[in-house]
């Protein structure tokens, strides 16, 4: 064996003792497989090579093989004299599944149809149902937050809430059930700012480096804080996917590994220039494919108007031509009576604060003041009129107004949005008394703002004049029945200016009318072009007459009117701000190495670039200085081994509880030896040549005999590899902390499976969150549904995270983690037996089983000799196959029967403890000592071993 040191490192540095360790982890495996292919004097590291193409050895057996995976494997075990382990059976094998991909155990409808479904593609057909489930996403997300260090808070002394962090954990859910390929997974968290056109999904995904600590205590240098966290995604960067300890190149050159402390800063100067932004998204994944599914239906409803309004176009001429035969009688109509015009009395005016209205001399009034971008004009009079008809309003020109006006716009321009008005003899009127308009006419309107958008209550149409400086834009509104109260009586006129960017009117005049005759509402020249016979018109005549009816023409006005609500009122998405990374456009920042990694203490200049061990990078723009796309690219750009082995190796633990390089976050020199170096290839090529398909992958790896394998112990090859690394079984471990309650969850039947959303609060002990450094916050246990969502959604607060979480294991989230440990202590012990969650599991499972018919706990019973299983037995049966998914043998039938008898014996004596056990999950059809006696028993089942071991 050669061991291999840095021409700078001391040989002292490394004992005996270490030196003999080393010998005997390589002394352990017997037979090693050959390194990796190297030139011949190559002294380049393992994890540095390039992948290795040689396919696997010949093997003796040729029937046990599935795929390739099973080939290295083989060739391995055969070198060692070591047979395989037997294919686990069907039931076991559903369940590995299940806890593998779901995190879930099998109902036990699904595991008794895969367990006695003869199709031969039966294990391929419940992979692909698997794979295809939301809930995989939840799991495989649940690794990757890991890795993200993701969690609710900010850390340090105050450890202020993140409201907004739980997005990122949505996107990361539905990325991985959408399979987006590792390399685009890669690319959108590292650099998603940086891709041409970044989407909302893009520039969520680099919410990554935000789950960094920060620091917001009172006197806390910032730039001190933000190198810190520069310097922990650099970090980061070399744990997820170098799988490097660059840290500790942050104050000197690596002892161990070729990494200097120059490359460490040229790495850190790829996040140097990241700026730690805000951006808003849409609140959720969920909400995002409703909204793009109602945005659908909206287009499809406005298509579908436009034909209509198209139509209403195309039929105009016909309406037209109606339209002058009832105007020319109307022209000629002697009983109708002439129009007259009549000023209102005792004229007030009101608008928006900073408004002036100034009475002129022809009873008219100029606004003046402030500048708004919409404005309320309120008009107040009396009348004392009988038979009022309607009211008209005159625009007119001011020298005073931009242009010559008659708007406030800059171009002189105005728009009347609405012209409500209200008449009675109450002081004081309201919306009772608001009069209907049955007619809008103008003398003139500008195209696509016509008299008729006067009345459609939109901000986005109405009513706009001519703005020449000798123009009198006269509009009329005509009400439905005349006024025709005695006396004195009140008017308000209200006219309402909501186009925006200041469309107000500058001058105006309003006046009573009386008198129905068309002469007094129509414009002198469509007047004589109606009295001119069509074929004698001029085409001034036509014209006028066409232009005079599209302002006037109720259907087509009507659906354009419609057509402005529907684009103007598009499905809401609802948002939220949500941290994530920007490109530092402005005085981008200069890169040094820090001696001793002190932000004061700034060395030489550095730019961005990488190891020097690995692959060049190149920039994608063919010249000048790389970026973090660059770096992106350069990780899952197909030509860096380091990067995919250790990719795949990260997806291989998840499915094995080891790794094929069994430190995952050191493939460098003082890290492990891959045991199949040439298997950890092939997957690593594997993975590229799947187009970067995570799901593919996993399936390509469980369809494997190596996979299917028995975790059953073998005690023969204790002394021969005793921790499996020649992989000649499958292995057994405990799940981890979040489905340790989650699969309590599932057996119980509580479980929600709502996906996605803000964090929760299950119950927690007493006491716990007091120990947090923030009196202010305080755990409020959730309820309802949120009560019993996954584990993933817990809320994690760094300085007081939920304690059972942090009794099975789970990191703390301060830095990155790749590789969760796995203990036994007498606290996880007592934490599932006795804390609230898990007995309120218990409770729910044995009223589910106590309910349960017989129809559904048919074909639970014992494996053999209990072919007439009492009741008991039957649902014994039942409640251990929610649990663990087999049936359960004799002997440990025998054995639940026996308990559940002491149970009932107990708890006939006890009735306040019956009543306290059972809770809220008592059922009619049982006695509360009965029920909780099966609450007793089931709990113990909910304990067993091979429910919480994955194996």
């Amino acid at each position: 064996m050669k061991v291999r040191f840095r021409s700078r490192m001391c040989f002292g540095l490394v004992n005996g003792t270490t030196l003999l360790l080393l010998f005997a982890r390589a002394a352990s495996l017997p037979a090693a497989e050959p390194p990796v292919a190297a030139p011949v004097g190559n002294s380049v590291h393992w994890a540095y090579r390039d992948l290795s193409t040689e396919p696997p050895s010949l093997v003796r057996d040729t029937v046990w093989p599935r795929t390739k995976i099973d080939r290295y494997v083989l060739a391995q075990l055969e070198r060692a004299k070591i047979k395989p382990s037997p294919a686990a059976d069907r039931y076991r094998l559903i369940k590995r599944l299940g806890y593998d991909l779901l995190g879930l155990p099998p109902t036990v409808t699904s595991a008794n149809r895969f367990a006695n479904d003869p199709a031969p593609d039966a294990y391929e057909r419940l992979i692909d149902r698997l794979l295809a489930s939301p809930h995989l996403g939840e799991r495989w997300g649940r690794h990757w937050l890991d890795k993200a260090r993701y969690a609710d808070s900010d850390g340090f002394e105050k450890d202020s809430h993140r409201p907004d962090a739980w997005r990122y954990r949505d996107w990361l859910i539905h990325a991985i059930n959408r399979d987006v390929p590792y390399d685009q997974f890669t690319i959108q968290q590292l650099a998603g700012d940086l891709l041409p056109d970044a989407g909302h999904d893009e520039r969520l995904a680099t919410a990554f480096h935000r789950q960094t600590l920060t620091n917001t205590e009172g006197g806390a240098d910032k730039e001190q804080w933000r190198v810190f966290a520069v310097m922990d995604r650099t970090e980061t960067l070399g744990t997820v996917w170098l799988g490097l300890t660059v840290g500790c190149s942050r104050c000197h050159d690596h002892k161990y590994d070729d990494i200097t402390q120059k490359e460490y800063y040229e790495l850190y100067a790829y996040f140097n220039n990241g700026d730690e932004t805000k951006i808003d998204v849409p609140r959720s994944e969920v909400a995002m494919t409703l909204y793009h599914r109602s945005l659908a239906q909206h287009q499809q409803r406005v298509e579908a108007l436009e034909q209509q309004a198209r139509d209403a176009l195309a039929q105009r001429p016909a309406r037209q031509a109606a339209w002058e035969q009832e105007t020319l009688a109307r022209l000629r109509d002697t009983s109708a009576e002439p129009i007259a015009v009549h000023p209102l009395q005792d004229t007030k005016v009101s608008g928006e604060d900073g408004l002036e209205f100034a009475v002129q001399d022809d009873g008219s009034y100029l606004v003046s003041g402030k500048e708004h971008s919409k404005a309320k004009y309120t008009v107040d009079a009396t009348l004392q009129i009988p038979q009022v008809t309607g009211f008209r309003l005159e625009v007119l020109p001011h020298d005073s107004l931009p242009e010559g006006g008659p708007g406030r716009a800059k171009d002189g321009n105005f728009t009347l949005s609405e012209l409500r008005i209200f008449a009675g003899a109450e002081e004081k009127l309201g919306s009772q008394h608001r009069l209907p308009v049955a007619e809008v006419i103008a003398d003139s309107f500008q195209d696509s703002w016509p008299a008729g958008h006067t009345g459609d209550d939109l901000d986005q149409t109405g009513w706009s004049g001519q703005r020449r400086q000798d123009a009198r834009n006269v509009i009329t509104f005509l009400t439905e029945k005349p006024i025709t109260l005695d006396g004195k009586y009140q008017v308000r006129i209200v006219l309402q200016q909501s186009r925006g960017d200041a469309h107000l009117i500058g001058r105006f005049q309003l006046s009573a009318i009386t008198g129905t005759h068309a002469s007094g509402l129509l414009p002198e020249s469509v007047q004589t072009a109606l009295a001119t016979a069509p074929d004698q018109r001029q085409d001034a005549d036509t014209e006028a007459l066409a232009r005079f009816f599209a302002g006037h023409d109720p259907p087509a006005n009507r659906l354009e009117s419609q057509l402005a609500r529907l684009k103007a009122n598009p499905p809401p998405l609802a948002m939220l701000n949500v941290r994530v990374i920007s490109p530092r456009t402005k005085d981008p920042r200069t890169t040094h190495i820090l001696r001793r990694g002190e932000f004061k203490q700034p060395m030489d200049e550095v730019q961005t670039g990488t190891l020097s061990v690995l692959p060049e990078i190149k920039p994608r723009k063919g010249s000048g200085p790389t970026d973090r796309l660059d770096l992106a690219h350069w990780l899952v750009g197909g030509n860096n081994p380091l990067a995919q082995r250790v990719a795949v190796n990260h997806l291989w633990k998840n499915l094995f509880g080891e790794g094929l390089v069994r430190s995952v976050n050191d493939f460098g020199v003082r890290g492990e030896r891959p045991a199949h170096a040439r298997l950890l290839d092939h997957v690593a090529g594997e993975i590229v040549r799947r187009q970067w398909s995570r799901k593919s992958l996993i399936r390509y790896i469980l369809t494997s005999a190596t996979y299917r394998q028995a975790s059953r112990h073998r005690p023969e090859l204790v002394s021969v590899d005793p921790t499996n690394q020649l992989l000649y079984r499958q292995n057994r471990y405990r799940v981890e902390a979040e489905i340790v309650r989650d699969i309590a969850l599932e057996a119980g039947g509580l479980l929600s499976e709502r996906l996605g959303g803000p964090s929760v609060f299950p119950p927690i002990p007493k006491g716990v969150t007091d120990l947090n450094y923030n009196s202010s916050f305080k755990w409020k246990t959730s309820s309802g549904e949120n009560r019993y969502r996954r584990g993933l959604y817990t809320y994690f607060k760094r300085t007081a995270p939920h304690s059972t979480l942090m009794a099975f294991d789970c990191p703390d989230s301060n830095t990155t983690n790749v590789d969760r440990p796995r203990s036994n202590t007498p606290l996880a012990a007592l934490i599932s037996l006795n804390n609230e969650v898990f007995v309120e599991a218990a409770q729910s499972l044995a009223q589910r089983v106590l309910a349960a018919s017989a129809a559904e706990i048919r074909g639970s019973t014992a494996e053999s000799g209990d072919t007439a299983a009492s009741v008991d037995s039957k649902r014994l049966a039942h409640a251990f196959q929610f649990c663990v998914a087999r049936r359960p043998k004799p002997a440990e039938l025998s054995a639940l029967q026996s308990l559940l008898d002491r149970n009932r014996q107990r708890f006939s004596n006890e009735p306040e403890q019956s009543e306290k056990l059972v809770a809220k999950y008592g059922t009619d059809q049982v006695t509360a000592a009965e029920n909780a006696a099966w609450v007793a028993t089931v709990r113990i089942i909910l304990n067993l071993d091979e429910f919480l071991t994955r194996e």
